[in-house]
């Protein structure tokens, strides 16, 4: 919002440097990003500039001068003085206008006006004020509305009377696709949820947001009709996102204006143009208002307040600062009470006051944050602890941080081609995806919830290389959504670059599978999890690059996740560069892990082991096809508990092996907390493992 000091000394007297002023309202509340200097045309005495403030969604009361200046009233403790509304009025007139309210809901007072005309430039004072405060003059109808919106901030329309099928308004929901053509020459199409302003057969206005070039005023205007009225904030706020148009007038319908300022801005808009002599009223403002609404009435107690601010505030600055602000206020309860207690009566222009805490607000503003106590109250209670889902989140970030990952938090809403990718069925037939639409999506880059964590780190991932950071290792927590499964947590991991920290005295290596494989593994040792991978296939990954991490508990199966190298076909797509390196993704489900974790809350830290360790060897012949990850399986459940670690370090094919078999060699370590193994128990141990690979798999040892 744009503010003119010396359109604001209209109203309220102060002699005080524009920064001291600037100063003061961003104490307030108001914060004054930029002070500039006027334009040429601006006549003003003393010192004069242009404040660009930032007006906070709730204090819609404020995107007008004369609220400003209410607040400098406060400030500073000077009267506000209103500009006159007084203009002629002539109840001779033979100019006629029927105005219908169809829906009161959504239009709950609705006052116009018809005056006779002569369309022309603005005086040369009001142009420059309108354009100080950045909107560009047209002429002396329009610019008069536009000044008054500024002036009050309750917009305002003029049609042009004649142009009005049988001389009437008729304010209505518009039919199903029913069009109309905008002032800014635009074709639109209206659907039945949205108010307009019709006359006999078609719109005329979309109500609080833009009027119809069909009935615009021109230079052959000769008779208009003024309107000022009071939208539903909400239908306006509707329309002008499903129109995606926004103007002046939207931006403050939605937010709430003044039910009781349609008369008062009519009448102040027919007495400047009366003054300029470029109008001539013709009968009284007809004033459509069925149902006024009750008086807000909040009770305050100043025990209350020094409860909330920490500082006992004096009654007589709450009882002035109050009123200045434009509130009623009235003592309530025995004189002999030792609280006070007031009822106060909002003005219908704080739209934004509904409770004692508002009131509280107001006072600890003017009152001075930088006032208040930095004292923080006693705690009666002891803080309620973090809950459990909190702590293991935690833990995961500890061990990601460690895996030489970084955190990073991306949208919850992707583009639909993305989410198809990685649907919860993203390996199956396009028919058989979920992906949940979003409404009202704010682009084409943000349409479907996000059903997997990996689009948007992919997108970070791909926006780092562009950005000449080769080696980029990214995870994230959050939320990922469904139709079947519906909102579940995530945690999705994505690598690309170099596998080691370089140093000069080593080749580089790249990232692999087998990389992100490891910080799979060491998570899931977290959760007391052993994850096991099975080839699967996924629209996102390289076939034959892809694997499904899984665990088994008390002989049921649990799918976790899956990993692999993603499409570069896909990345590309998303934007990385030519020759952008190998990108390896993998992502878990944080809820089937939680699912599968036994005893998290019993989980410690073990010392460092007493007694030694015992390796074994064991290179036996198996078939081709079989899994690692099998044999593994098949070793542990054969092992007592004295087996922990098992490891694969050599796989060979060739000269002396079987066609369709391949020679795997696996170290097995062995270790017993409060004792030392003996060779004999270890052999024992070895020959069932070796027996059990037999009868298994028919692996024979080598």
């Amino acid at each position: 919002m744009r503010i003119l000091v010396s359109w604001l000394r209209d109203y309220v007297q102060i002699d005080v440097k524009i920064q001291d002023l600037a100063d003061a309202l961003t104490m307030r509340g108001f914060e004054v990003s930029e002070i500039e200097s006027p334009p040429p045309g601006v006549v003003s005495k003393g010192d004069d500039a242009i404040l660009d403030l930032e007006i906070t969604p709730n204090r819609p009361d404020c995107l007008s001068v004369i609220g400003i200046a209410r607040e400098v009233s406060a400030i500073y403790g000077t009267p506000l003085h209103l500009p006159n509304t007084d203009f002629p009025s002539d109840t001779t007139g033979s100019a006629t206008l029927e105005v219908t309210v169809d829906d009161p809901q959504l239009c709950s007072r609705y006052a116009a006006a018809v005056a006779n005309i002569t369309v022309g430039p603005s005086p040369a004072g009001l142009a420059a004020r309108l354009y100080a405060s950045g909107i560009r003059p047209i002429n002396n109808i329009v610019d008069t509305t536009n000044y008054v919106m500024l002036e009050f901030g309750h917009p305002m329309h003029a049609f042009d009377l004649n142009r009005l099928d049988g001389h009437r308004l008729r304010v209505r929901r518009a039919q199903s696709r029913e069009p109309i053509r905008t002032i800014d020459g635009q074709q639109r199409l209206l659907d039945t949820d949205m108010l307009i302003i019709a006359d006999e057969n078609q719109p005329q206005a979309v109500a609080g947001v833009m009027g119809g070039a069909d009935s615009e005023v021109n230079g052959s205007t000769r008779t208009v009709v003024l309107e000022s009225a009071y939208f539903d904030p909400k239908s306006v706020r509707r329309t002008s996102k499903r129109l995606a148009l926004s103007t002046e007038a939207s931006y403050r319908f939605e937010r709430g204006t003044d039910i009781s300022a349609p008369v008062i801005v009519m009448q102040r808009a027919l007495s400047l143009l009366a003054n300029i002599g470029m109008a001539k009223p013709q009968g009284p403002i007809i004033d459509q208002f069925p149902c006024p609404p009750t008086t807000e009435a909040v009770k305050l107690r100043h025990q209350r307040i020094t409860r909330v601010l920490g500082v006992d505030i004096d009654e007589a600055f709450v009882v002035r600062i109050l009123e200045r602000l434009g509130f009623t206020i009235q003592p309530i309860g025995a004189p002999q009470q030792s609280d006070e207690q007031w009822k106060v009566n909002v003005p219908s222009h704080r739209v934004d006051v509904t409770r004692e805490i508002d009131l509280i607000e107001e006072i600890a503003r003017h009152y001075g944050y930088d006032r208040l106590p930095a004292s923080f109250p006693a705690l009666t209670r002891a803080p309620t602890p973090p809950g459990r889902w909190l702590k293991r989140q935690r833990v995961v970030r500890y061990a990601l941080t460690a895996s030489g990952c970084s955190e990073a938090i991306t949208y919850s809403f992707i583009d639909q081609e993305a989410a198809e990718l990685f649907a919860e069925n993203g390996g199956e037939a396009k028919s058989t995806r979920s992906t949940i639409a979003i409404a009202n999506p704010l682009s084409e880059k943000f349409t479907v919830l996000r059903p997997s964590l990996l689009p948007g780190l992919i997108d970070s991932l791909i926006r780092n290389r562009r950005r000449e950071n080769r080696d980029v290792r990214l995870f994230e927590i959050g939320k990922r959504f469904s139709h079947t499964k519906g909102e579940t947590t995530a945690i999705a991991m994505v690598l690309t670059g170099s596998g080691d920290p370089k140093h000069w005295s080593a080749d580089d290596r790249d990232v692999d599978l087998f990389d992100i494989k490891g910080i799979i593994e060491r998570l899931c040792s977290i959760f007391g999890v052993i994850p096991f991978f099975e080839p699967t296939a996924h629209n996102a990954l390289v076939p034959g690059f892809a694997a499904s991490v899984r665990t088994v508990i008390e002989n049921r199966r649990t799918e976790l996740g899956y990993l692999g190298l993603l499409s570069s076909e896909l990345a590309e797509a998303r934007g990385l560069p030519v020759a952008g390196g190998m990108i390896y993704v993998a992502e878990l489900s944080m809820d089937a892990l939680e699912e599968v974790t036994v005893n998290w809350d019993d989980m410690h830290a073990t010392p460092v082991p007493r007694y030694p360790s015992i390796v074994r060897d064991i290179a036996i012949t198996i078939d081709a096809s079989l899994p690692a990850g099998t044999v593994r399986d098949t070793i542990r459940a054969t092992a007592p508990d004295t087996l922990v670690r098992v490891t694969e370090f050599d796989r060979y094919q060739g000269k002396g092996i079987p066609d369709g078999h391949v020679s795997l060699a696996l170290h097995l370590t062995f270790r017993a907390l409060g004792r030392t193994l003996t060779d004999e128990e270890i052999q024992r141990t070895m020959n069932e493992v070796v027996v059990k690979l037999k009868k298994e798999h028919n692996a024979r040892l080598r």
